[in-house]
């Protein structure tokens, strides 16, 4: 029996299966697919995506395969100087999902977990003792707890009956990479000129004589699951740009609309839901795998202790009550960019108002950090400005503070040497070090980097430590 089963091997579903191996939980990943997904449908990692794999000490990984690029510019392509972020990473690292996905799966593999793939999930049921799995082949597993990371059309969230209300797709975009007969130089014109008024539209060059080609597709199909054919691309290439570039020899061919929905509920029982299988949005602004990513880095820690027997009551529905809000605003940021992104009179010109309102400095940071995720504040409560947000790295005397987080623990940064989690130590790391950065006496943080309290009264500290980490031993 699996301490949990996770379906899916999506950065979601790994990012997930990484995070549960910290912590011992034995996990097994089950993927329908038998090899992974050529398919690079996400391009990068925004801000709190790679402060997340900054603090589980494999952001080098991704630095040797990305590219850094200026955060300005993301909200719906309208031109923004970066602005000055709260962060020690203010860039966007551009990364095909390919490689991210071969990344997370090594280092999930690397913690131990089991990843089997063609093997698809057909059927579950839940008792009061665990999950039963049911799989294509007629093999039955059971686990303790199981999370949904199965994508846009889960089939888990379908077989937990939850309902997943919002907009159909109104418009249509394929996407595909293929070769280019046109000169370079002649494409990157025309591009140019057509993206001054569609901003979906692009043809790029993508390494290895491949270029991805991006454009609006004539209508909205009634099963996107259907590639679209090369001829499809020609079509629209020549409807929007005058020319078909010479597209030939396809690597591979899709298409996505922009529909938007959001699970009801993330947890029934002893199932959950995580990444798209639980919200599905627009692709504007490159958010969709970082909510994924993020949705797993809330919910592993909160999981493991629920299997480790630790939990205090409620911490596992905190990731309902606390990512459904931040997934919810995703939504509503990438419905506001569509709209921002028509070719039509009235969305044009609030186009041109926000461009305009852009240029204050104090709203071009905050969408930016919306889209970056550095924004999220979790609702914690009253009590210090910073309860509830996550804590950015800062220089320590003795290094950095994202480096003592590679366990997955919680942890006391203890600029008094006063403090003490004494009847917590085999959960949270308790650190005296000081920085010039730290205008704090001392702050708990959550395994996730969220500030759970802040201040230098003991006393005051014991009534938040059960909150996040449950009852104390000895």
């Amino acid at each position: 029996m699996f301490d949990v089963i996770v379906a899916g091997a999506g950065p979601t579903g790994l990012m997930l299966a990484s995070e549960l191996r910290l912590h011992g939980v034995h996990v097994l990943v089950l993927e329908k697919e038998a090899e992974p997904t050529r398919q690079v449908r996400a391009l990068g990692l925004h801000v709190r995506s790679i402060e997340v794999m900054d603090q589980r000490g494999v952001l080098e990984r991704f630095l040797a395969h990305g590219q850094q690029y200026p955060v300005g510019g993301f909200f719906a392509g309208i031109p923004t100087p970066s602005p000055d972020l709260d962060t020690a990473h203010g860039y966007i690292l551009g990364i095909p999902q390919t490689i991210i996905d071969r990344l997370l799966a090594e280092r999930a593999a690397e913690l131990g977990a089991e990843i089997r793939r063609g093997c698809e999930l057909v059927g579950l049921s839940q008792d009061e003792r665990g999950v039963t799995a049911e799989l294509a082949d007629g093999t039955r597993l059971r686990s303790r707890y199981l999370v949904g990371c199965d994508g846009g059309r889960s089939t888990v969230r379908k077989l937990l009956g939850v309902a997943f209300p919002g907009e159909p797709a109104t418009v249509e975009t394929l996407l595909g990479h293929m070769e280019v007969a046109a000169p370079p130089e002649t494409v990157a014109a025309v591009v140019a000129d057509v993206r001054k008024t569609h901003k979906r539209f692009g043809v790029a060059p993508f390494g290895d004589g491949e270029y991805r080609v991006v454009v609006p597709a004539e209508g909205v199909t009634e099963n996107r699951t259907v590639p679209p054919t090369l001829e499809e691309f020609k079509q629209q290439l020549r409807a929007f740009a005058g020319t078909d570039f010479g597209v030939h020899s396809p690597r591979w061919l899709s298409r996505f609309g922009d529909a938007t929905r959001q699970a009801e509920r993330y947890r029934v029982g002893r199932v959950l839901l995580a990444g798209d299988a639980a919200h599905i949005h627009p692709p504007t602004g490159g958010q969709g795998l970082n909510l994924g990513i993020q949705d797993a880095f809330n919910l592993g820690w909160k999981l493991a202790a629920e299997v480790d027997g630790w939990a205090p009551p409620g911490l596992l529905d905190s990731y309902h009550t606390e990512r459904h809000p931040v997934a919810a605003d995703v939504l509503d940021n990438t419905r506001a960019q569509m709209q921002l992104m028509s070719t039509e009179p009235g969305p044009q010109s609030v186009r041109r108002l926000l461009a305009e309102l852009m240029d204050f400095e104090d709203v071009n940071r905050h969408l930016i950090e919306k889209i970056t995720a550095i924004g999220v504040r979790y609702d914690f409560g009253e009590g210090h400005e910073l309860l509830g947000r996550r804590m950015r790295d800062v220089r320590l005397k003795r290094g950095r503070l994202y480096e003592l987080m590679h366990g997955g623990r919680g942890l006391l940064l203890d600029q008094t040497g006063r403090l003490s989690v004494a009847g917590w130590a085999d959960r949270v790391d308790h650190v005296v070090d000081s920085s010039d950065e730290l205008s704090l006496a001392a702050v708990l943080l959550r395994p996730d980097g969220h500030v759970a309290w802040a201040g230098d009264d003991q006393q005051d500290l014991l009534h938040h430590l059960p909150r996040w980490f449950g009852s104390s031993v000895g």
